[in-house]
């Protein structure tokens, strides 16, 4: 169930995001007894824990807005980051970069997949605190580098360059709590 509601409420964050915050230098910031919400497009590699790739650029494209999204009640609260950077390095050198990186928060899973799906997302039957694991068939043009649990996950996803002239990646942050797991 706190995984559906969470899903929930991050669609619709996510829907809002675009009218809220137009602007790049402004983001959304609402208090209130009931809890806080941050949505923003503030979001780089340091704010996931990890550094920027020496030389890295943010991606250059039109769907290319970060995203930083706090929610923060008493009962639940999530933060998710959302950075994407081209690098003019191959592939193998961001990989070996950030593999080491990841290092201190835990034992670095590699993965490969098709980007087409979310692999954070679970089912209701465990709690978030099983450890990030490899999805379907592992295969795919996208290299994923995992560490830590369904519910504080660091993801960097390194795409194949494009006709050999840059490498894609993004960094991803998801942490999750219920009552009590502050």
């Amino acid at each position: 169930m706190f995984r559906s509601m969470m899903l929930e409420i991050c669609t619709a964050v996510l829907l809002i995001l675009p009218a809220a915050a137009q602007d790049k230098d402004k983001n959304l910031d609402v208090r209130s007894p009931m809890g806080d919400l941050h949505v923003g497009k503030d979001a780089d590699a340091q704010k996931a824990g990890l550094p920027v790739y020496p030389g890295a650029r943010p991606q250059n494209s039109d769907n290319n807005d970060p995203v930083n999204l706090a929610l923060s009640t008493e009962s639940f609260g999530m933060k998710l980051i959302v950075a994407k950077y081209e690098s003019d390095d191959p592939a193998e050198k961001v990989i070996a970069f950030y593999r080491e990186k990841m290092k201190k928060y835990g034992k670095v899973l590699e993965c490969h997949n098709t980007g087409d799906k979310n692999d954070l997302q679970g089912d209701d039957k465990h709690d978030g605190s099983q450890p990030l694991r490899c999805e379907g068939d592992n295969s795919g043009p996208v290299r994923e580098l995992k560490v830590g649990t369904e519910d504080n996950a660091r993801i960097v996803a390194i795409e194949d360059p494009q006709n050999g002239k840059r490498t894609a990646f993004a960094i991803i942050y998801l942490r999750k709590h219920a009552k009590g797991d502050i």
